[in-house]
């Protein structure tokens, strides 16, 4: 027996009002009027705009403080400090990488989303606690999220020796990525750095998703040796840069020899309209060139800082203003990167409104798909594969 749900009157992004059919989870029918099969369970959808599930391709759900008591923020401002007072703050308040992600999880459902890429630290002191919580987390929501895991040496990886064989435990238990971290000026090894973790994903069949803050002349030249690699290994396509801080920083001439390189190497790009003074990629100049870009929440709530939420509407909302973003076609590229240029860096073939594809979708009221972004409604409904997993704004898992 089959278990079909049709969706009534829901608008697409070309504006057309159509019918969605979904048998056992898979969309098999778009279009407008369909008649509904016996026992079929019918969804007036009143006209409301119709995105693909949006995907999250950059959290970190294991550290979290969402839910706990209010924590102060006072510590950096260098990246060091905040990385050595959250791993502090993580012993000292026995920080529980299951509980806080499955918090955010209930947040990000309810937000809409349906994929997540989510690091996972992994350090000498926490050893394998922050992946082993996730991972729970994750099997818990099956149904309902999607979630990637990031293996990531948070606090460094060959200053801390130990740490590569704990990311190694990771990727057997069934981490999918391999996580780096600025490798000039953390492990201050570049080379070494990207042999590891070059070598641990091609050893387990695994991506890369490499952090990038560092500045200027200094991060340009780990992308060229990122792309080096990725080049020497046919790992074209399966390599992520997050944040890339550096390719807002460098000369124009400068830019475009390593926009070349991105494109060639189809190494994808991270960004999630960083705040500070500190200069960000240019989203228009990297997509008109051809490079594949996806976006993300980075730490919710957590002991870097208190300003981010589990909501890629208002992610959407801070690429385009630190974009500078006003025209509609530019806000529609934004509504790609948060969903499809992320489905395609997790790597679900399966994703999208058409037949053939996974039924996951986000139903909001509103004029048009852009101005959703802006107006960030209550997510009136949220599916996974079929399934309702939230309603009104409520997650109901």
């Amino acid at each position: 027996m089959t278990n079909e749900l049709l969706i009534q009157r829901v608008r697409q992004r070309d504006g057309q009002q159509v019918d969605l059919r979904i048998i056992d989870g898979v969309f098999t029918e778009i279009g407008p009027s369909l008649a509904a099969g016996d026992g079929a369970t019918v969804i007036d959808g009143g006209n409301s705009l119709c995105f693909p599930g949006f995907v999250d391709a950059h959290a970190h759900m294991d550290k979290s403080l969402i839910g706990l008591p209010w924590h102060r923020h006072d510590v950096g401002p260098a990246l060091l400090d905040k990385i050595t007072h959250e791993r502090e703050l993580r012993r000292e308040e026995g920080i529980d990488a299951h509980a806080q992600s499955s918090k955010l999880a209930r947040l990000a459902i309810a937000a809409g989303t349906t994929h997540i890429r989510t690091f996972v630290d992994i350090d000498t002191e926490w050893k394998l606690a922050g992946f082993e919580g996730v991972q729970q987390t994750r099997a818990d929501f099956r149904d309902a999220l999607s979630i990637q895991i990031v293996a990531f040496p948070q606090s460094g990886m060959l200053m801390r020796p130990g740490t590569v064989e704990l990311m190694e435990d990771a990727l057997k238990q069934g981490a999918e990525v391999v996580g780096g971290l600025d490798p000039s000026t953390i492990d201050r090894d570049p080379a070494k750095h990207l042999d590891v973790i070059f070598g641990l994903a091609e050893q387990y069949d695994a991506d890369i998703d490499i952090h990038l803050h560092e500045p200027g002349d200094l991060g340009a030249f780990s992308v060229e040796l990122i792309a080096e690699r990725t080049k020497a290994l046919g790992y074209q396509g399966r390599v992520v840069i997050s944040h890339a801080l550096c390719l807002g920083g460098i000369d124009d001439a400068y830019l475009s020899r390593l926009i070349e390189l991105l494109v060639e190497n189809d190494i994808i790009i991270m960004s999630h309209g960083p705040s500070g003074l500190r200069a960000a990629p240019s989203v228009k100049r990297l997509r008109d060139a051809g490079v594949r870009m996806c976006s993300g929440n980075d730490g919710i709530r957590d002991a870097w800082g208190p300003l981010n939420m589990p909501d890629m509407l208002l992610r959407a909302f801070l690429v385009a203003y630190r974009n500078n973003f006003r025209r509609d076609d530019e806000l529609d590229m934004v509504l790609d990167i948060i969903t499809q240029g992320g489905a395609e860096v997790i790597g679900d073939a399966a994703y999208g409104i058409r037949p053939g594809c996974s039924a996951d979708f986000v139903l909001v009221d509103g004029e048009n798909h852009v101005e959703a972004i802006i107006e960030r409604p209550a997510r009136k409904l949220v599916v996974k594969g079929g399934r309702i997993v939230a309603r009104d704004g409520e997650c109901l898992v």
